[in-house]
């Protein structure tokens, strides 16, 4: 049956494939036929890494602003906000979810509505870790990272939109997979791998945080004021090891989440695998992009493990 194999699973595959395409033929400098070389890089470019590249005009209509990373988590705070408080309801209060996201999570995993009458201590708490990342990462972007004129595809927009609005309802779908817990009270649920997996979550955020901040940094004064826009050659903290510790820190967070839900879901690990290879691809442009344009870029970096990739 089509519902047993999980339809969210095949989401969270096709797209991990995709990337791991997309990477395998960046790092084998492989080429596509010429009327479609165009349109792949301007797919998977954004940023930087698309100021070197030439593309026929049309191709041009379709930027918008790098700047507009914040709207990706502003509708990720509100949306995932959103499921909390259901989910908050749900186990106070004994409020069934909303029928449209019940019909939703049924369409997504075919599973039952009686799969989500109880929520794991494991599923609020990726609620939680969820919506303070977004929130984390909105700040960031208003009030730390320093952008400068790189453009995005708009359907590379169009999928930041919708990506947050995706994992959100992932999340309540892995409810459905785990073990029935019977009359156990939430908090009695507590075990060692929610707190492993949020201290490996709070050290992965203040990594990335830092990274971030590192790269604000070198565009900006003293006194935090911008000076340029240019793209400088990184370094300290994690940029030592490799170019996008941001990107490393992003992974690690998805692995934190995943150990908080005991390391048991599939469904989450193809999120994980997916991230892998969505961050491997931008880890490896930007690796690029620091070698072609920094001479004395140093040979030992790796691109976004270290001492790996």
């Amino acid at each position: 049956m089509l519902h047993i194999i999980e339809i969210v699973n095949i989401i969270w595959f096709l797209l991990a494939l995709f990337f791991t395409i997309a990477f395998c033929l960046c790092k084998c400098s492989l080429k596509l036929p010429h009327s479609f070389e165009h349109v792949f890089q301007d797919l998977i470019r954004y940023g930087k890494t698309k100021e070197h590249i030439k593309r026929p005009k049309w191709q041009l209509v379709f930027d918008i602003s790098k700047r507009c990373f914040y709207h990706f988590y502003t509708v990720s705070v509100m949306w995932n906000g959103l499921l909390l408080l259901f989910s908050l309801r749900s186990v106070v209060m004994n409020e069934a979810l909303p029928d449209w996201l019940i019909d939703a999570l049924w369409c997504l995993t075919g599973r039952p509505r009686a799969a989500w009458n109880e929520l794991h201590l494991s599923i609020l708490l990726l609620q939680v870790l969820l919506w303070v990342h977004s929130i984390r990462r909105l700040s960031e972007c208003l009030f730390v990272s320093v952008f400068s004129n790189g453009v995005i595809h708009v359907v590379q927009y169009a999928f930041g939109l919708s990506y947050y609005v995706l994992l959100g309802l992932t999340v309540l779908c892995i409810n459905a997979s785990l073990p029935q817990l019977g009359s156990v009270p939430l908090f009695n649920q507590l075990t060692w791998h929610h707190v492993i997996g949020t201290l490996i979550f709070i050290w992965a955020s203040l990594l990335q945080n830092r990274s971030l901040s590192l790269l604000a940094k070198m565009r900006t004064d003293s006194s935090g004021k911008v000076e340029t826009l240019a793209h400088k050659m990184p370094s300290g903290g994690w940029f030592e090891l490799v170019s996008c510790p941001h990107y490393l820190a992003e992974l690690l967070i998805y692995v934190a989440m995943s150990v908080c839900c005991g390391c048991v879901s599939l469904t989450w690990w193809l999120v994980v695998l997916y991230v892998l290879c969505n961050q491997a691809l931008a880890a490896q442009l930007c690796h690029d992009y620091y070698k072609s344009k920094f001479e004395t870029y140093p040979r030992q970096r790796k691109a976004f493990i270290p001492f790996v990739l």
